[in-house]
């Protein structure tokens, strides 16, 4: 299917996965909406793209019920639509344990990860059921399928939370004709490695996933009928167990 004139509202635009794909499928053709807690990166990944119709932005808390609601009818105003919603925003902490995390971040890592995809998907619905179309993306990550370490209780716990709401929705909206597809990445070059507890490699960092890995499935999905669903997709450095 072509993309040309699809439009996607991306949450976590300005850097990382969300970044990748938004340049991704405005090289498509599709109008993009980026959206994220800093204007910096947002402006400077719009700059990025010099092709037409371009890249807009919006500045936006995904925690924020307000300010997600707000920032799809500023989308729909501004794109006339949103075909997509792709969901990249998410955060973590360097301290990950139970017995290091302190509460305060565990509910800031909940209220980001796991409430802002709620957040997101009940303010773009609406108008998904009014069309009987519709694709929701949300990016997870193998701590949503496999709890580690790694990512920490926090952070597993909210993609966990992530895998069940998107898998809930799903099945909920199919027979409205909305898509809702959970991805769920394994190590991904981005801002989010900063916040890991141990300093990650210039040489580890090259040889994960790219963003724009991300990005190249997210463009298939996107490209696929409306008949066509994939409920779940991991994608994963080669040299990343997965256990």
């Amino acid at each position: 299917m072509s993309l040309s004139g699809r439009t996607v509202l991306i949450t976590g635009g300005g850097t990382g996965i969300g970044a990748g794909c938004a340049l991704a499928l405005a090289e498509q053709g599709c109008r993009v909406a980026i959206a994220g807690r800093r204007e910096e990166p947002l402006v400077e990944t719009a700059a990025r793209f010099q092709g037409e119709p371009g890249i807009v932005s919006h500045t936006v808390d995904v925690s924020d019920r307000e300010e997600t609601q707000s920032l799809v009818e500023w989308a729909t105003k501004t794109l006339g639509r949103v075909d997509v919603l792709l969901h990249a925003a998410g955060t973590n902490v360097p301290k990950r344990s139970m017995a290091e995390c302190d509460p305060a971040d565990w509910d800031k890592v909940m209220q980001i990860n796991a409430t802002g995809a709620y957040n997101m998907m009940y303010a773009v619905l609406p108008q998904m059921r009014a069309r009987q179309d519709g694709l929701i993306i949300n990016i997870s990550s193998i701590a949503g399928t496999r709890a580690s370490a790694l990512g920490g209780v926090a952070y597993s716990a909210s993609k966990f939370a992530m895998t069940a709401l998107t898998t809930c929705v799903a099945n909920e909206e199919k027979d409205h004709g909305i898509r809702v597809t959970n991805i769920y990445p394994g190590e991904v070059e981005t801002p989010i490695l900063d916040r890991r507890p141990v300093p990650v490699s210039a040489e580890h960092r090259a040889r994960i996933l790219q963003p724009k890995d991300v990005a190249a499935a997210v463009v298939m999905i996107v490209g696929l009928p409306p008949r066509a669903h994939v409920s779940d997709l991991i994608i994963k450095p080669t040299t990343q167990e997965f256990v």
